[in-house]
């Protein structure tokens, strides 16, 4: 019975250690695709800082939310 309890801690640890890696990930996406398509469409550098910027919110909108879930699971 006492390993239960220890079961949902690391789990919670588990989620919240791969909510930091989000925002890193999204970014570096947003990277990637906006330096592809600035060489794919010689547009140096607009879209690479257009991604860039889109890869940024995604990563914090996703956080945001993953740190939302994690509060209302403590709550209730």
């Amino acid at each position: 019975m006492k390993s239960e309890p220890k079961r949902n801690d690391f789990r919670k640890i588990a989620e919240m250690s791969s909510v930091a890696l989000v925002l890193p990930s999204s970014i570096a996406v947003g990277l990637f695709f906006g330096y592809m398509l600035d060489k794919w469409l010689h547009t140096d550098p607009w879209m690479l800082l257009l991604f860039l910027i889109l890869g940024i919110v995604s990563g914090f909108t996703s956080l945001f939310r993953a740190l939302r879930k994690y509060e209302k699971e403590e709550k209730g």
